[in-house]
């Protein structure tokens, strides 16, 4: 059975081989492996690295996932038989394909955009977070110096009245001391005046002695 190997590039190759008659299993094998030495490894399933599963009503298969610049060997069997040197083509693949190579920039570009702008979200909730909490702080002290200031406001006409009111006691009691040291004669002589004028002030009687004044002269007149 001849196989041949076709359309190959970097990363692919397609496969074709002839319908098997003899072949009675329900699948073709497809074994390749690289850098092949056929004088080191013999044909036997164990000895290749991959292997593809394919159903008996195909004749051909894209093989995907190879390396570039790379010596394959491929061989398509019956599901169980061993594969022959009849059953299997060598092949290189080619340079990586401009193609694959730039969507594989675009692949990593974008990755890596994408870990910046989950970077930068994740940054940009963290300083709100921060900015928010700050002009909420911000404002819970702003509302507590204006309490301060209100209670302050309703308590200093309260202080200030105190304040005059000892003031003037202090101013008084500082002044009668002054004038007693500068003037203690005249002190004395208006407390002797006082103390005269209380005196002489006339006795009124009461209403009831008024009354039992009158009363006498009368008895002691009809006497």
């Amino acid at each position: 059975m001849g196989i041949t190997v076709q359309n190959i590039t970097g990363s692919t190759a397609m496969v074709i081989w002839p319908k098997m008659a003899g072949c009675v299993d329900s699948f073709y094998s497809i074994m390749y492996h690289p850098n092949w030495n056929s004088m080191l490894s013999s044909y036997s399933r164990k000895s290749f690295q991959k292997e593809e599963r394919v159903p008996t009503t195909r004749s051909s298969f894209v093989v995907e996932n190879l390396t570039p610049l790379t010596t394959y060997i491929m061989c398509v069997t019956c599901q169980s038989a061993n594969p022959s040197s009849d059953q299997c083509r060598v092949f290189n693949t080619l340079e990586r394909d401009p193609g694959s190579a730039s969507s594989t920039k675009k692949e990593l570009a974008l990755g890596i955009w994408l870990t910046s702008s989950v970077l930068l979200l994740i940054i940009a909730a963290v300083l709100l977070y921060g900015c928010l909490h700050l002009l909420c702080r911000r404002r819970r002290e702003r509302l507590r110096e204006r309490d301060g200031t209100s209670k302050q406001q309703h308590e200093q006409p309260w202080t200030k009245n105190a304040a005059y009111v000892l003031d003037e006691a202090s101013r008084q009691s500082q002044q009668t001391q002054d004038a007693e040291e500068k003037h203690p004669g005249s002190i004395q002589l208006a407390t002797i005046i006082e103390n005269l004028a209380v005196c002489n002030e006339p006795i009124v009687p009461s209403s009831k002695s008024q009354e039992q004044v009158p009363v006498t002269g009368q008895h002691s007149a009809i006497n």
